[in-house]
């Protein structure tokens, strides 16, 4: 019996009488061809007909869904994630908004006065750079034998390392995020020129004792002058170079660089944070007192006045931005001010001395504490021990 229904395969028709088979020829194998990113039916081949209300089933190559897949995840980016509370935030190039964050957060940032910091920093001024050569006059010279290091001497060497140090710690206290390269090589400078100035400054100062005066000139002095031969008073005056240009340039460049550097961090937008405590202002005066020292000393107004006025000129365009300094900004400049004031009465008061003025010409007259003392001191001295 047949079948007659559609799907049913039909019969094979016998081969007529007397034909010769046909031999089996392969089909090409029909490829799909893409047009336009899409599958196009092959040639030849029949068109799809799909039942109605059921979709079409995918005839993307293989991985084609994955691949596309991936892409669309990827250009959909999650957020980043929230950092803790309390927790730094996550730095890379992935979070483009640090830097920025990390500005606004240095700008408004205050730090509260540094007591400490101050503190140990003019008590060691004093008594490790202004003490030095009283303690190497006050103490016996059977302990310290001229061809030995003085004690002088051994504290130089502590104030080349303790002021380092604290000069760090101050740069790390500051609430602005300052250039950690030029604060590095400051220092590293400053060292090299306390050391070159601890040579030259130990020799000179051993030279008093055999008849030295500082308030003449090195070819002027009677130990000098009459040395044999002469070529030796060109190698004193190359320690002297050493001592009072050379070191005290490598020395006080960087020493007044780095407060500056770090005077830049203070300023603050909150006018009740522009004050100075009760400990701020006992300090001042030693400060001061110490910074006159240092300028008088070490010959170096000029480095101190264009520091002086640099600070001037950042407070007064950092007042345009509604900025004013806080109560270390405050601490540091009002301690310059002073310092210039102690300089000119300094300078009044020995305006009219002769014999200084012959050591110091020039437009700039500072002498130095020193060669007043040799000048002066020195005679009254002896003036009362022949009575």
């Amino acid at each position: 019996m047949g079948c007659a229904e559609p799907g049913c395969p039909r019969p094979a028709l016998p081969a007529p009488a007397g034909a010769v088979p046909r031999p089996l020829v392969a089909q090409p194998l029909l490829v799909p061809r893409r047009r336009g990113g899409a599958l196009a039916e092959p040639r030849g081949a029949e068109p799809s007909r799909a039942e109605p209300g059921r979709a079409e089933p995918s005839r993307a190559e293989p991985g084609r869904a994955g691949l596309g897949g991936h892409m669309q995840g990827t250009a959909r980016r999650r957020p980043f994630p929230v950092a803790a509370p309390g927790s730094p935030q996550p730095a890379g190039p992935l979070y483009p908004g640090r830097h920025g964050a990390v500005k606004n957060e240095d700008t408004f940032k205050t730090s509260p006065f540094h007591f400490d910091l101050w503190f140990y920093f003019t008590l060691q001024n004093w008594v490790l750079d202004f003490g030095r050569p009283i303690a190497m006059i006050i103490l016996p010279l059977e302990w310290f034998p001229l061809n030995k290091p003085s004690a002088g001497d051994y504290f130089h060497m502590a104030y080349n390392v303790i002021t380092p140090f604290l000069l760090l710690k101050l740069i790390e206290r500051s609430p602005k995020t300052l250039p950690r390269s030029m604060v590095y090589v400051s220092i590293i400078m400053f060292v090299m020129g306390a050391s070159i100035h601890l040579v030259g400054d130990s020799v000179n100062h051993r030279l008093i004792f055999s008849g030295y005066q500082h308030h003449l000139s090195v070819r002027e002095n009677p130990i000098i002058k009459n040395l044999k031969p002469e070529t030796l008073i060109d190698s004193f005056e190359l320690l002297y170079y050493y001592d009072e240009y050379l070191g005290h340039s490598m020395w006080y460049i960087p020493f007044f660089l780095i407060l500056f550097i770090y005077f830049t961090g203070c300023f603050t937008p909150v006018e009740e944070e522009s004050r100075m405590p009760v400990a701020a202002l006992l300090l001042m005066g030693p400060s001061s007192l110490y910074y006159w020292y240092l300028v008088t000393e070490g010959q170096i107004f000029i480095l101190y006045i264009f520091t002086f006025f640099a600070m001037m000129a950042l407070v007064m365009h950092q007042k345009r931005k509604g900025l004013v300094l806080d109560s270390n900004g405050l601490f540091l400049f009002y301690s310059f001010i002073i310092t210039l004031v102690l300089i000119a009465l300094w300078v009044v008061w020995l305006w009219n001395d002769k014999i200084l003025r012959k050591k110091y010409p020039g437009v700039i007259y500072i002498p130095e504490p020193w060669a007043f003392y040799t000048l002066h001191m020195n005679n009254l001295h002896a003036a009362k021990e022949s009575l």
